[in-house]
């Protein structure tokens, strides 16, 4: 399947948040999309593991963009997160998400974050309400 258009990659790629975090976007196609984040010092918590909040970044950057790989607007409604292994400093943590339901109002998505050795260090099952408008008009 090719992926998504030129257009719709670069505004899904250029979320502030995600930027400021040093998520990079690195594929979207039709119910799939993939980003990763190496985890800088900016990015631990207290006790020296990888923030929860810098992981569960990286999943939704994941989930906004294979929710809105259709090229109509998805908004989030619920994302449920285990947090399964620690990242550590000097990880790089790569999250895919795939389609696993869609209709013509909802969809539900699994998003996995794995560290370079291969640890799955998080998952989510998310959903989200898909609206009418195409992203052209957004």
């Amino acid at each position: 399947m090719d992926d998504v258009p030129a257009d719709l990659f670069a505004r899904l790629a250029a979320d502030p948040l995600a930027g400021h975090l040093g998520i990079t976007l690195e594929q979207v196609r039709p119910g799939y999309a993939r980003a990763s984040m190496t985890v800088g010092p900016q990015l631990l918590n207290a006790v020296g593991m990888a923030h929860g909040g810098a992981t569960m970044a990286l999943l939704d950057v994941v989930h906004a963009a294979v929710s809105n790989s259709h090229g109509t607007v998805a908004v989030a409604q619920d994302v449920h997160t285990e947090f399964l292994s620690p990242g550590a400093e000097g990880d790089v943590l790569v999250a895919e998400g795939v389609e696993v339901h869609r209709s013509s109002r909802t969809a539900v998505y699994r998003i996995d974050a794995r560290a370079q050795d291969g640890r799955l260090v998080a998952t989510a099952l998310a959903r989200v309400f898909r609206t009418d408008r195409a992203w052209e008009t957004a």
